[in-house]
């Protein structure tokens, strides 16, 4: 003989479902904050596959320019006319990198985007990899000479 629902079966009900969503929105959290503090940090031992030779920083500068420049300025400056408001896009050719300064966390940073907002949306759709890349090459080019690779 099946037993009826009960309150007690509708308060047990309420509070697995509730303890359910409210860890699954704490993980979700948990991965936002962990991608807004350093986005790239995966990339950080991947090694960058294109030579960067003169051909490459060249492909790489007409990349960032057709690209790139809207935001980050003619010259890599962080002077773009077009960035988003109240948005302030850094200067890649100093020596300071908000979001990992590796080759591969800069392939990361220009593939996926910066998070949590994504005030810079990622070319994962627009541009192949080699072209992005070649566009880490181009900015290794004309950033400081010591920068980590």
């Amino acid at each position: 003989m099946r037993r009826p629902f009960t309150a007690t079966s509708t308060t047990v009900l309420t509070t697995a479902l509730t303890t359910g969503v409210l860890c699954y929105l704490l993980a979700a959290g948990i991965a936002l904050s962990a991608q807004a503090a350093k986005p790239a940090a995966k990339g950080a031992a991947v090694k960058n596959p294109v030579a960067s030779t003169p051909a490459s920083i060249a492909a790489g500068q007409a990349d960032f320019k057709r690209n790139c420049r809207f935001c980050h300025g003619e010259e890599a400056r962080g002077d773009g006319p077009q960035a988003p408001k109240d948005t302030h896009p850094p200067d890649l050719t100093d020596a300071k990198w908000d979001h990992g300064s590796t080759d591969g966390e800069i392939f990361a940073v220009i593939k996926d985007g910066i998070g949590p907002k994504f005030d810079m949306k990622g070319y994962n759709s627009k541009m192949t990899a080699t072209q992005i890349w070649n566009i880490v090459n181009y900015l290794r080019s004309i950033g400081p000479a010591q920068a980590a690779r």
